[in-house]
């Protein structure tokens, strides 16, 4: 085997250069399964020179694989996914000259899942059995997921192949691992008595010589298998075997039976709700060595892997339909903490890592990889979604057993948090390798001024503030429950302290609304923002400035009709089609809405879920990462962001936030209350929901007409019909 060792890597955190696209003219198809997922045409093609491919833990397998019927490509006619990880693809050969239709389909049934399997049938709907030649023209590059995305995949060197009985297979040994890749081929092809077809292997190519007979067809089935270190990695879909009992369609299957449904005459809502459980069931990641640990990958395709703060907010928009994924991210997160000082990856103690890469890993089990700690905020969320499950009434001694490494995160608040003990948790990277910016608006212009200059580190940003505030008093609620008065005091009167200096420092009484951060300087970066939205979200805003805050996120500056902008149309470095600079995100919007909503801007907050609805409907039910922040008046879609992931964890959860956000669902069972107070918009109409988990309990819930039906609650759980003050998050007696 000859070494391989592909071109440097670029730092993969700091990366600020153009994202290679991956769509074309005519779109392209992508299934997902953990961290398998698979990038093609409409034909099923994975073209040559492209961003498509078949990617298995942050490596491209498969580079090219492209289907010929006598020397040319195929029409495309339609593509089907039923399932997140297969798709369909309808083609048909070209016409014969002179003629207008063909007498040949083909279909592609691909399946993917540590690997892939694809089903290849070809009808003849002729009067005479026909010859055709069937090839295959197959490159592996085993290119670096970033490569990949930024282009510089190049062309492989060093890579051999092995040609076999019905076997193509490359390899390479690289600098820590040695990978490769067969691809299989299923004897028999025939039926009805043919002959069995002539196959012929060479280099790049592989060639049938079928006989499909009249009225009749030929099937053929391949297998792709990855290999790490001379190990085979079974795919999880066989030739030969039933497909709907392989481990995907299996755990989907589960999925489905156990998440909530739900019922109205709203188009929009109910496609968006089921989008959102299918693309979160394909999006989940289980460990091998922890398998009942579930954890999401943040999306495809350039992030289908954990991240801290996207795994975080997309386990807590989940919760009204599966609280495992909560426990599951708490655990893996918790795992994975950081433990010492280490300047290049900017790890801390007690820190909460901000992305996992399984890079030259050579085990199947998460943490074999690198793991990046760059991340202001998903530490305190971390301390923020334990208490919500609390809240919830569920996994009561995991939250015990995580309490420790609470406490850890909130010692990384206090003494690597907050850099310079004002009170307040600022970024600032270790070395020229780490995130520039660190919080969820991470790209290197995200953080700006008013006038359009781009804020450098140190940063206090003001959402992380508010995730710090909802984080100690999480913990003053674990206080409290434990009788522990000196811890829940101290956590309290840490909350109350910084809320009234936040309300001071980051308020611009002139602009009316909160500056997005203060500067190495303290000064406030003074640009009108969407952050602020998560501000309402926590409950840190004085109910003074509420209505100020919630008037400038819904007027015509930031709000675009399909949602709220990252920043405002009037600000300096405003474009709508930049990533955080004035795009919409839908998970943005839906925190937004949440905290509108939690301080009685019902009008306002019903307004957002709508919007996120109409642009989910032009999707087919699907919200991408981003699109465009062009107003709805412009165009009647949103417009797309060339490179959003789609499906995306985040987005895909965003539905389920809003859905929360209209019953005004917020359980709080360790002291026996449940806030169920529903604004539902009359555009919606009647809404039924079966099976929302509550302390380990199945809740009903039927409005319509204004009334409120809810069946299931355990006697335990008063249910309160009013809204929840913001101010009861501070008091829970």
């Amino acid at each position: 085997m000859v070494r391989y060792d592909p071109p440097p890597v670029a730092n993969p955190w700091t990366y600020a250069g153009k994202v290679a696209t991956v769509d074309s003219a005519g779109g392209v198809v992508t299934l997902v399964d953990e961290s398998t997922f698979a990038i093609s045409e409409r034909t099923g093609d994975i073209v040559a020179g492209s961003a498509q491919g078949l990617f298995f833990r942050d490596t491209r397998l498969v580079s090219r694989l492209e289907l010929r019927l006598d020397g040319a490509p195929l029409e495309p006619l339609a593509s089907f996914s039923p399932e997140p990880f297969s798709a369909t693809f309808v083609s048909r050969t070209q016409p014969a000259p002179g003629r207008a239709d063909s007498t040949l389909m083909v279909f592609r049934n691909r399946y993917v899942g540590q690997g892939m399997r694809e089903d290849l049938t070809i009808h003849n709907f002729g009067a005479e059995p026909t010859i055709c030649r069937v090839d295959l023209l197959i490159e592996c590059d085993f290119a670096d997921l970033f490569a990949v995305k930024e282009g510089r995949a190049g062309e492989a060197e060093g890579i051999t192949q092995e040609v076999g009985d019905h076997l193509l297979a490359f390899s390479y040994k690289g600098a820590q691992v040695a990978r490769g890749v067969q691809l299989r081929f299923a004897p028999d092809g025939h039926e009805d008595g043919h002959s069995p077809t002539v196959l012929d292997i060479t280099e790049n190519r592989v060639t049938r010589e079928v006989i499909v007979p009249a009225q009749g067809q030929w099937t053929g089935c391949i297998e792709v298998v990855p290999v790490i270190e001379s190990s085979l990695v079974l795919p999880r879909y066989r030739c030969g075997q039933a497909v709907d009992q392989a481990m995907p369609s299996e755990r989907l299957a589960q999925w489905r039976q156990q998440v909530p449904h739900v019922t109205t005459e709203h188009e929009g809502l109910r496609t968006a709700v089921a989008r959102s459980a299918e693309d979160l069931g394909a999006l989940r990641i289980f460990d091998p060595d922890y398998p009942d640990r579930v954890v999401v990958a943040a999306g495809a395709p350039w992030f289908m892997t954990v991240f801290g703060r996207d795994s975080l907010l997309t386990a807590w928009s989940a919760l009204l339909v599966d609280p495992d994924l909560a426990r599951g991210v708490l655990q893996t997160l918790a795992r994975f903490q950081g433990t010492k000082v280490d300047p290049r990856q900017d790890e801390e103690p007690g820190r909460i890592l901000h992305e996992m890469r399984f890079g030259g890993a050579a085990s199947l089990s998460l943490g074999g990889g690198s793991i990046y700690y760059g991340s202001a905020d998903a530490t305190p969320l971390f301390v923020m979604l334990l208490g919500e499950l609390r809240r919830w009434g569920l996994a009561t001694e995991l939250v015990d057993e995580l309490l420790p490494n609470a406490d850890r995160a909130l010692a990384w608040i206090a003494e690597f948090g907050d850099r310079d003990g004002d009170g307040y948790v600022e970024y600032q990277r270790a070395t020229d390798r780490g995130l520039a910016n660190q919080g969820w608006k991470d790209s290197w212009d995200g953080v700006r001024y008013a006038d359009g200059r781009v804020a450098t580190a140190p940063i206090a940003l003001c959402e992380v503030q508010a995730y710090v505030y909802g984080a100690y008093l999480a913990r003053a609620h674990f206080a409290f429950e434990m009788g522990d008065e000196a811890t829940y005091s101290a956590y309290r009167q840490k909350a109350n302290d910084l809320k009234v200096a936040f309300n001071r420092d980051f308020w611009l009484d002139e602009q009316q609304y909160f500056a997005v951060g203060l500067d190495a300087d303290k000064r406030p970066i003074d640009s009108l923002t969407s952050n602020m939205g998560h501000c309402l979200w926590t409950g840190i805003v004085d109910e003074e400035k509420a209505e100020a805050v919630a008037a400038r996120l819904l007027g015509p500056d930031m709000s675009s009709g399909w949602g709220v902008r990252t920043l405002g149309a009037s600000m300096g470095g405003y474009n709508p089609v930049s990533y955080h600079c004035g795009s919409v995100w839908p998970h943005d919007t839906a925190i937004i809405a949440a905290g509108l909503a939690r301080y009685g801007f019902e009008e306002g907050a019903q307004s957002l879920v709508l919007s996120l609805l109409d642009a989910a409907a032009t999707k087919g039910g699907r919200l991408p990462e981003l699109y465009s922040g062009l107003d709805r008046s412009d165009l009647p879609v949103p417009v797309g962001y060339p490179t959003s992931c789609s499906p995306q964890a985040w987005s895909a959860a965003s539905p389920l936030l809003c859905l929360r956000t209209l019953l005004r669902f917020d359980p709080w069972v360790p002291y026996g209350k449940t806030w169920l107070a529903p604004m539902v918009p009359p555009e919606i109409g009647a809404l039924r929901i079966e099976g929302i988990p509550l302390a380990g309990a199945r809740l009903d819930v039927e409005i319509e007409n204004g009334s409120v039906r809810v069946s299931g609650l355990p006697d335990s759980i008063e249910l309160i019909d009013q809204p929840r003050h913001p101010a009861t998050a501070v008091t829970p007696r």
